[in-house]
């Protein structure tokens, strides 16, 4: 693999950025209209995904960087728990909600094959060899 010198080269933040972008599509087509309080958790939690990623990797070492991977992972979690709640209510289709769940999937999967090998390098002393 080889040397990622930017978060933006991330392909899990990259990912997590054309989710936002999807979402954001959404809401301002107002179906959430009345549901700000969800709309609120929305974003913060899809937007917590890549910041996080950028954060963790701007700390610039590997035991802090799987920390925010972790917290990224689990914000992911929680997108998916909300769009189950969008869903419900109708304010999102099932098909819109099938991309993001699997969108969520996917970043998910991403980040945990980054952290497994994060914390494999650890061991052997380097950093962000990714």
């Amino acid at each position: 693999m080889s040397t990622i010198k930017r978060f933006e080269e991330i392909i899990s933040w990259k990912e997590a950025r054309e989710l936002n972008r999807v979402l954001r599509k959404l809401i301002k087509e107002k179906r959430f209209e009345r549901n700000f309080g969800l709309i609120s958790q929305i974003e913060r939690s899809a937007g917590s995904i890549m910041d996080n990623i950028a954060e963790g990797f701007e700390r610039g070492g590997n035991k802090e960087f799987i920390q925010f991977l972790y917290i990224a992972k689990g914000s992911c979690g929680e997108l998916r728990s909300q769009i189950y709640r969008a869903l419900d209510d109708g304010y999102i289709s099932k098909e819109e909600f099938d991309f993001i769940f699997t969108s969520c999937l996917r970043i998910s999967n991403l980040i945990h094959k980054m952290i497994e090998y994060l914390k494999k390098t650890a061991i052997k002393g380097q950093k962000f060899n990714v």
